[in-house]
Formats: structure tokens, C-alpha cells, sequence
């Protein structure tokens, strides 16, 4: 996984491109189960260099050992036209892959990616979706205090639940 990490730092897409060539492993993982398309989106590699590791048989459904898909990481680091794309191949918004119960839109709440839950709403996102502990996307918003979030959720600040959180 080293030489993967070192191309997706510098994000060399020519390099990449060339190790495929030369028969570097796509199905490779790291010690956490993390395959390399999740690892490029770490690296906030581009899309081009995303889509290069797609077209030689990246698995943009995988997800790692504890059920972080590369959907999860996708919203984690922000990248909405990867989001976008996993949808149109067929992702369900309201699917998870984790043993917890976290949903893409959780995720979106909690790191404060507005455009991103923006877009999980239109495509039929639940705000209702409970976690394994009974969390839902409001309540990782509040928590966090991801007021931009909060705007978009059916989020009243006056009910009297709601008042220990963001205002």
C-alpha cells in the first residue's frame, strides 16, 4: 500500500496510471481494510485520478473492516461530484454499511457538508433514520453545532428538547 500512498500524496495521476500498468494490486488494502480508492479520497486526490482507479476496477461500493464505505469517506472529505456519481450508479442515500446504524446524511451533519446533505435530501435522504442508539441526523447537528445543517433539517430550535444545543 506504500507506493499507492505515495502517488495519492502527490496525487500522480501519470504515476498511477503507469503502476497500473506495470500491475500495481487495485484491490490492495491497508492494515484497517481500506481499499485505494478510499485511500486516494483521503488524499483529496481529483477526480480524473478518482475516476482512473474506477475504470481499472476500484470498487466504489467497497468498505473497509468496520464498515466505512468509500461513500462515507466520500461525504467525510467533502468530494460531492464522488458522492454524485456513487448515487447515479445505483447507491441508495438511505443505506449504510456500518454496524452502528450511521447514515450518509449523519455523516453530512456531523461534518458540517451543506452542499453535500443538501443534495442527500433531494435525492430522499431520511431525516428520521436512526442510529443504533436512536441518533438521528438532527441530533449529530445539534451536537456538533452545525448550525448550516440545522437550516436545512426539520429542525425546531424552540422545542424544548432542542434548547441544550445549537442556537
Amino acid at each position: 500500500m506504500n507506493k499507492w500512498l505515495e502517488l495519492f500524496k502527490n496525487d500522480d495521476y501519470l504515476g498511477i496510471k503507469k503502476y497500473l500498468k506495470s500491475g500495481g494490486d487495485i484491490a490492495e488494502t491497508n492494515e484497517a481494510g481500506e481499499g485505494v480508492l478510499a485511500c486516494a479520497l483521503r488524499a483529496r486526490c481529483d477526480m480524473d485520478t478518482l475516476m482512473l482507479l474506477v475504470q481499472n476496477g476500484a470498487d466504489i461500493f467497497d468498505f473497509d473492516d468496520e464498515g466505512v464505505s468509500v461513500f462515507d469517506i466520500a461525504i467525510t472529505y467533502d468530494n460531492l461530484e464522488m458522492v454524485r456519481y456513487i448515487i447515479e450508479k445505483g447507491r441508495d442515500v438511505n443505506e449504510t454499511t456500518r454496524r452502528s446504524g450511521f447514515t450518509p446524511l449523519m455523516a453530512a451533519a456531523c461534518y458540517g457538508r451543506v452542499e453535500i446533505a443538501k443534495y442527500l435530501l433531494e435525492q430522499g435522504a431520511s431525516q428520521d433514520a436512526k442510529d443504533s442508539k436512536g441518533f438521528t441526523a438532527i441530533d449529530f447537528a445539534r451536537k456538533m453545532n452545525k448550525k448550516s445543517i440545522l437550516e436545512l433539517l426539520d429542525y425546531d430550535e424552540n422545542d424544548p428538547k432542542n434548547t441544550a444545543y445549537a442556537r
